[in-house]
């Protein structure tokens, strides 16, 4: 199996490119400079790989929920090489892809994942791991404020994401008890999209590419101030 991902969902731009299990990747946390990265991310991992886009089985990014811009050149891009090139697009969670990431990291296998939204709002899912590291969302993924994230059952929660960071006050009054340690500077990246595409490409879940859209939750694009 061939695949090309991306992910520029968050504040991290990232590239990375599995053939048969093994993954290259490209990954820089640069705020508002993914315009001017992901592309030569992707020419350098695949000339590195020796891949030629016509010869991928499919073509993966971070759907979202995440920083509308990030989303839509993601999506933008993945679109082009996928019409270019007749491949199949997986959208990946952008959520469910920071989960993975914390679990590849740590080994927690019940993850919460928050990307902070701005306006006193976090994106949020809950995971679960099985044996064999594959993930489960528990629920909907959900935009709310820190306040009204749902409280999982049990304990031993691990939190990822820049969620846990601008909110940690506020999460810990919330999670109370249910919480074994956090990591803050996380961010979805495309090694984990892979991972996560690759599993969805065995049971056929892809889409066209014009059906390779953003996910945002959240339909408001700016707050007017009066």
């Amino acid at each position: 199996m061939k695949l090309l991902a991306i992910d520029t969902s968050t504040e991290a731009c990232s590239a990375a490119v599995m053939i048969d299990g093994e993954i290259l990747e490209r990954y820089r946390l640069a705020p508002r400079e993914h315009t001017r990265l992901i592309l030569p991310m992707i020419d350098e991992l695949l000339s590195e790989s020796g891949v030629k886009v016509g010869g991928l089985d499919a073509v993966a990014f971070g759907r979202g929920p995440g920083a509308f811009t990030g989303l839509r050149i993601a999506a933008g891009v993945v679109q082009g090489i996928a019409f270019g090139a007749d491949l199949p697009v997986v959208p990946v969670s952008s959520l469910a892809a920071l989960a993975q990431g914390g679990y590849r990291e740590s080994g927690a296998r019940h993850v919460l994942a928050a990307i902070d939204a701005r306006i006193q709002e976090v994106y949020w899912v809950a995971c679960e791991f099985d044996n064999t590291g594959q993930v489960r969302m528990l629920g909907d993924e959900l935009v709310c404020s820190p306040e009204q994230v749902p409280i999982p059952d049990g304990g031993d929660w691990h939190g990822v994401g820049s969620g846990w960071e601008t909110y940690l006050q506020q999460l810990q009054r919330r999670l109370a008890g249910t919480l074994s340690g956090w990591e803050a500077q996380r961010y979805p990246r495309a090694h984990d999209v892979a991972v996560l595409a690759a599993a969805a490409l065995g049971r056929g879940e892809v889409v066209s590419a014009e059906q390779a859209l953003p996910v945002y939750l959240r339909n408001e694009v700016a707050v007017k101030q009066a």
